[in-house]
């Protein structure tokens, strides 16, 4: 599955959006078309707080619980993400995100992630 960018990318931005919309796909239930998770990374980068949730077709919202495997590669390819905002001076000098939501549009391909900043 391609998804579409919502956001300024170049291109490893883009391989690293591509794999958490990989992931999240794979983990998410059959019926899901609209995918919400809530991720908050541990300033060690050893692991995270998640909450994940879906829509479905009839547009009603409910939770999944994807599996450890699911989990461990995103908490991964976030801290890859946070390493490249550090890496390509996206912070200006300031500290790095430590959340994100992330939306994924099944039904369009489309994944967008708005970060939260502490402090």
């Amino acid at each position: 599955m391609t998804f579409i960018i919502t956001q300024r990318a170049d291109m490893d931005d883009q391989e690293i959006i591509h794999k958490i919309g990989a992931i999240l796909c794979a983990s998410a239930p059959e019926a899901a078309r609209k995918i919400l998770v809530k991720a908050a990374i541990f300033p060690e980068n050893d692991g995270g707080e998640y909450e994940f949730d879906y829509l479905d077709e009839k547009g009603n919202l409910d939770f999944f619980d994807p599996d450890g495997r699911a989990i461990g590669d995103l908490t991964e390819v976030l801290v890859e993400y946070k390493k490249f905002f550090i890496n390509t001076n996206l912070t200006n000098g300031k500290a790095i995100w430590t959340k994100c939501l992330i939306t994924a549009d099944v039904s369009q391909q489309k994944i967008s992630l708005e970060f939260q900043y502490d402090g």
